[in-house]
């Protein structure tokens, strides 16, 4: 029998490739990933188009009771679907990792991710560096890592995409509102003067849907626009190509 890590894309239920509805459909158990991200519609849609009842993964399930889910895939083909990409989070390479210890097959359906989706942007992708991400501030917890990676990549004239934090459970989505307004907290600490109220940035809002939102725009401008529903992203720009540029002035 077999697991199949299945990648859904980024918007809605079409989104997933004929190849992964078809591994669906040979599947007896259904697990959808449902902590990392969301799709712009509801389990139960899914379930409708699938045809088959749908078992909610949380981080607890997947990260510390995987056997959940891998002893089912030695009797029976199983499918583990994720938002995105399957290899898009760190959680999914260790899921891999324990079905490859229980010596149970594998079938990768790849789908876009965030990471390469952002190429509707127009910054090249190839001039990406580290991928960062902001959590929501918490008392006593203000990570400062992503100021240091978007100044680390600067230096280099690297762009830094930024992934904001998701809580499902407490339905809690970072907005780039709130992230810009984290960076100048960090700002405000460490004087660098990386986030300035005049950098430019840009902001993207439920990128791959149709109501997509990008703007571009300084941070004092961009830090009280309403960017709408989530997911949101940030990306500070690096040292840009004249088309980049040119791509940059339509989102202005």
């Amino acid at each position: 029998m077999t697991l199949f890590m299945i990648g859904l894309g980024l918007s809605d239920e079409k989104d997933i490739s004929i190849k992964g509805k078809e591994a669906i459909e040979r599947c007896k158990y259904i697990f959808l990933e449902d902590y990392t991200s969301q799709l712009d519609i509801s389990k139960d849609i899914l379930k409708k188009y699938y045809n088959k009842e749908i078992i909610s993964a949380d981080r607890n399930l997947v990260e510390k009771n995987s056997d959940n889910i891998l002893n089912k895939a030695k009797e029976n083909n199983v499918a583990f679907l994720v938002v995105g990409d399957v290899f898009s989070a760190t959680t999914h390479t260790d899921l891999f990792l324990r079905a490859k210890e229980k010596n149970i097959e594998i079938k990768i359906i790849h789908n876009t991710s965030i990471l390469t989706a952002v190429g509707q942007v127009g910054l090249e992708l190839y001039k990406y560096g580290k991928t960062t991400s902001m959590p929501f501030f918490e008392k006593s917890f203000e990570p400062e890592t992503p100021y240091k990676v978007i100044k680390s990549n600067l230096e280099h004239g690297l762009h830094t995409l930024i992934l904001l934090d998701i809580k499902k459970k407490e339905n809690r989505f970072m907005t780039i509102n709130i992230a810009l307004e984290q960076f100048k907290q960090i700002e405000k600490k460490r004087k660098e003067r990386i986030i300035t109220k005049d950098l430019r940035v840009v902001g993207c809002a439920r990128i791959g849907n149709k109501n997509s939102v990008i703007k571009y725009g300084k941070v004092k401008d961009l830090i009280n626009f309403n960017f709408g529903e989530p997911l949101h992203c940030l990306i500070i720009p690096g040292k840009l190509h004249f088309m980049e540029e040119e791509m940059l002035k339509l989102w202005s």
